[in-house]
């Protein structure tokens, strides 16, 4: 699922999600009670403080757990989006440019671990979410920065708010999509994906007004095994024939590459779930390191992601969709159980993705608002209807799958997974490297910002441009 710290897979949920609840100042449960839980002391004996230590987790992951987490909440709508990403950029472009990608996340993902235990280090405290780990960086950097730290908190708020609410549209939009590729082959005329859209509304208001987590679990599980099932049968389609390179483009012209470089980072980039699922490990210190949770995992997702959008664009092609799926035969009865599977899997998992747009809307900015329980209650099952409102009305206006994923994961995921960890690295080490030390601290931060800033500019504004030009 998208955890509150953005991912894109709606199937992802396991006691780190629950967890990550305790660093908030609120639950949605609790904020209903109007109760505050108590904060968490930190142990201090006079020693040199380690966070790993001061971790009270009731229930610890060992790697091997953390690491079927990290890769089952990378396994989502984005995988299935590569093949469409390599037309975009090119069998060749394509595969070094997801290996280059996959290993920038990666060290942003290292740079936002690492800041975020200097940090608890120095405030002595367990552990941090994203947001609070920005808005002390920057209090710890230059005093340029002091008087915006207060607002960073909301600034990343704003941006996964957005992301995630971009996630849920394009869940809408791929349900819908399989719906009517399947409802196409058995009607005489054509379906409207709008109609589809209609059609699921109102059952996705009804499982998005469920207040707690682990009554959605089952739907993870369920949504989980016909997942992998799917996956599957997929490989069996992209692999029973054989490939070939003919009419097919080795390097796509630049103009679309920032398609490609969207669509990858909302596949690819996993900066959402990194802290809560570090924070809940027995031995958070096997997290990082050369052979480390967080290497092996990025390496298989890597691997994955760049053989499903390789294998995938030279069997189909330019005809490829923006999601794979809907180059599977229609014809095929095998096919549409896959399309139905995987539509149904996002489907009942869309009330996961939507709780963190609704868990950040509700708590850091509603609810201590209000005064009497009777309306806490009713105002938070209007924001509630109000999240899905939205995500359908945003998908009813773009209907096309690969123009949101560009969209929200460059708009997104460029700042959250690139130029903020940079600039929490820069803020956290300012006052503690000297020399070359400190060049390259600010060198190769400066080169991710400025990344992370034309990557935001260019793909948000080619995503935008293709939207305009498509509708």
């Amino acid at each position: 699922m998208m955890s509150k710290n953005g991912h894109n897979n709606p199937t992802f949920i396991d006691d780190s999600a629950v967890s990550d609840k305790a660093t908030k100042r609120y639950s949605l449960e609790l904020a209903e009670k109007g109760g505050k839980p108590a904060a968490v002391v930190a142990k201090d004996n006079g020693y040199d403080y380690n966070p790993y230590d001061n971790r009270e987790v009731e229930h610890p992951t060992t790697n091997s757990e953390t690491l079927f987490h990290l890769l089952k909440g990378s396994l989502g709508t984005g995988i299935l989006a590569m093949p469409n990403a390599f037309r975009n950029a090119g069998y060749i472009t394509g595969t070094i440019g997801t290996i280059i990608i996959g290993f920038i996340c990666t060290y942003c993902i290292h740079q936002l671990v690492k800041a975020e235990y200097e940090l608890c280090r120095r405030k002595k405290v367990p552990s941090m979410s994203y947001p609070s780990v920005a808005e002390n960086a920057l209090l710890e950097g230059p005093s340029f920065f002091h008087k915006f730290a207060p607002y960073i908190s909301h600034v990343v708020n704003t941006f996964l708010l957005i992301y995630q609410l971009g996630c849920c549209c394009v869940y809408v939009v791929f349900v819908a999509s399989n719906i009517k590729s399947i409802a196409d082959f058995y009607l005489d005329e054509p379906v409207d994906v709008r109609l589809c859209m209609v059609i699921i509304l109102l059952p996705l208001i009804f499982i998005n007004w469920v207040r707690n987590l682990k009554y959605l679990a089952p739907f993870s599980t369920i949504a989980n095994a016909i997942t992998m099932v799917s996956f599957g049968i997929i490989c069996y389609y992209i692999f029973r024939e054989p490939f070939t390179t003919e009419d097919k483009v080795a390097a796509a012209p630049f103009s679309s590459f920032p398609l490609f470089f969207g669509t990858v980072l909302f596949a690819l980039e996993a900066i959402g779930i990194i802290l809560p699922l570090e924070n809940e490990m027995k031995t958070p210190k096997n997290f990082g390191g050369s052979c480390g949770v967080l290497n092996v995992a990025m390496v298989l997702i890597v691997f994955l992601y760049s053989g499903m959008g390789l294998f995938g664009y030279l069997n189909y092609g330019a005809e490829v969709e923006g999601s794979i799926t809907l180059n599977l035969p229609s014809k095929d009865i095998l096919a549409q159980c896959v399309k139905g599977m995987l539509a149904f899997a996002i489907y009942i998992t869309h009330g996961l993705a939507c709780y963190v747009a609704i868990d950040i809307t509700w708590n850091d900015y509603i609810v201590e608002k209000l005064s009497t329980q009777r309306s806490k209650l009713f105002w938070e099952y209007v924001v509630r209807t109000s999240m899905v409102l939205v995500t359908f009305l945003l998908a009813v206006a773009i209907p096309n799958l690969e123009l949101f994923i560009s969209l929200f994961g460059a708009l997104c995921l460029s700042a959250l997974g690139l130029a903020f960890p940079a600039l929490i690295q820069i803020c956290t080490h300012w006052y503690h490297r000297e020399g070359i030390a400190k060049v390259w601290l600010l060198v190769s931060n400066c080169v991710l910002i400025i990344v992370g800033i034309l990557g935001l500019v260019i793909g948000t504004s080619t995503s935008l441009t293709e939207i305009i030009a498509t509708f």
